[in-house]
C-alpha cells in the first residue's frame, strides 16, 4: 500500500497547523532533509489550499503530501484538486472516507473506539488515526492492535512527542502524527529542523 511504503522511510506525519503559504517550501525542504516523507497542512491553517497546491508542485514527486481536519466530501474534492493526495479527519466519518476513495486519494479518519475503527475500515480506510491519542495510551492501542485486522496501520495522534514516541511504537504504533512538537505557527525552518532531528532521534 503507498501509504505504508512512505511510513517505512519515515513514520511521522509533520502536521503544519496554522502555516501561511509562504512559509511551507521552506519549512517542507528541512522536513524532507531530516527524512520526513509526509506532511499534512490542516484545512483550519491561513490559505489551506494554496499551500497544499504549493507543497504538491515543488515535493509532490518525493512526498506525500495531504490535508488534515478534512470535515465534508467537498472539501475532498478541492484537496484533490489542488494536489493532495492524503485526507486525515478528526472524527469517524464513513462519508469523508468514501469520498477520498473516489477521488483516489489516501484515507486516513480518526476514531477513539473500537465500534469507529471497525466502521472506518469498512467504509476503506487506508489506515486509522487514534485520536486523541493523549487520552488514550500505547496500553490502549496493544489492546486494539489484538482485534483490529492483521496489517491494520494505527497513527496516534496528539501530545505524542520525543518523551513517549518510543512507548507508543512500541505498542505498534505504525506511525504518528505530529503537532505542535514539530510545527507552531511563526516557526522558523531553523526551529523545525531542531524538533524534527529531536524526534528522528527519538524514534532511532
Amino acid at each position: 500500500m503507498e501509504l505504508n511504503r512512505f511510513l517505512s522511510r519515515c513514520p511521522l506525519v509533520a502536521i503544519l497547523r496554522g502555516i501561511q503559504p509562504h512559509e511551507v517550501e521552506p519549512v517542507a525542504a528541512t522536513l524532507e532533509a531530516r527524512g520526513i516523507a509526509i506532511i499534512e497542512v490542516p484545512l483550519n491553517s491561513p490559505e489551506p489550499l494554496e499551500s497544499i497546491a504549493r507543497l504538491a508542485r515543488g515535493f509532490g514527486d518525493r512526498l506525500l503530501i495531504g490535508a488534515g481536519t478534512v470535515m465534508t466530501a467537498e472539501q475532498v474534492a478541492a484537496i484533490a484538486e489542488a494536489g493532495g493526495r492524503l485526507i486525515v479527519t478528526p472524527h469517524a466519518d464513513p462519508v469523508v472516507v468514501r469520498a477520498a476513495k473516489r477521488h483516489g486519494l489516501l484515507a486516513v479518519p480518526g476514531f477513539f473506539t473500537p465500534a469507529e475503527a471497525f466502521a472506518m475500515l469498512a467504509a476503506g480506510a487506508d489506515a486509522l488515526k487514534l485520536f486523541p491519542a493523549e487520552g488514550g495510551s500505547p496500553a490502549m492501542l496493544r489492546a486494539l492492535r489484538a482485534v483490529l485486522p492483521s496489517g491494520t496501520a494505527v497513527l496516534p495522534v496528539g501530545g505524542i512527542d520525543a518523551s513517549n514516541i518510543l512507548a507508543w511504537r512500541t505498542a505498534g504504533a505504525a506511525g504518528f502524527g505530529i503537532g505542535s512538537s514539530i510545527y507552531k505557527p511563526g516557526d522558523s525552518p531553523e526551529i523545525v529542523d531542531a524538533k524534527a532531528q529531536a524526534l528522528v532521534a527519538a524514534l532511532a
